[in-house]
């Protein structure tokens, strides 16, 4: 999923279970505080429980109850690390500073300047695919690359160029004091050539 989706599946989830919880937590407060409820509600009055000890104790003698109440506790704990490191993951930087000498410093778009590194780092030679992430703060940019490399390329010198011209390039046309980058590099996939 892209992040603009992510981003609207969470905040329509997050509203779904506020208003739940809103609307489940008022109807027991006006309960409590004596509104007579309908036929079909939980509760009887302001003195009454959640669960009666009967509706507590019905099912432990039962083999499967444990197994099944472990199951789906622990389904929801996974559920709620996995929305946990989504929501905590880092995010594309949107924008990076640029001093331009005056004191008032300029604003370029990180889609921009992803889009000029991807396409410079691509250009390398030896290189089939690359991509590249912006991350960290917008005064202090960080860069993440994944650079596809085709099998007859030395990773050394594959890094070495994207060191010295493409990252360079992005660092002094940004005015940056540095450009940190993590980069990945894999060989691309190719059949087995014919020996003669």
């Amino acid at each position: 999923m892209r992040a603009v989706q992510l981003r609207t599946v969470n905040r329509v989830l997050l509203g779904v279970v506020g208003l739940v919880l809103l609307a489940v937590g008022g109807a027991v407060l006006a309960v409590g505080l004596g509104v007579s409820p309908p036929s079909w509600w939980i509760h009887d009055g302001p003195h009454d429980v959640l669960l009666s000890t009967a509706e507590r104790t019905r099912w432990r003698t039962e083999t499967w109850w444990w197994p099944t109440v472990i199951a789906v506790l622990a389904l929801l704990v996974l559920l709620a690390l996995w929305w946990l490191t989504a929501v905590l993951r880092r995010r594309r930087l949107g924008e990076v500073l640029v001093d331009t000498g005056d004191g008032a410093g300029a604003l370029l778009r990180g889609r921009a300047l992803e889009g000029v590194l991807t396409g410079e780092a691509a250009d390398l030679e030896g290189v089939a695919h690359a991509h590249v992430h912006l991350t960290g703060r917008r005064d202090a940019p960080r860069t993440r690359v994944r650079l596809r490399l085709e099998p007859h390329v030395d990773p050394g010198t594959a890094l070495h160029q994207l060191t010295a011209q493409a990252l360079a390039h992005a660092r002094d046309s940004a005015a940056l004091p540095a450009l940190p980058a993590e980069v990945r590099l894999r060989a691309a996939k190719h059949k087995a050539e014919r020996v003669s």
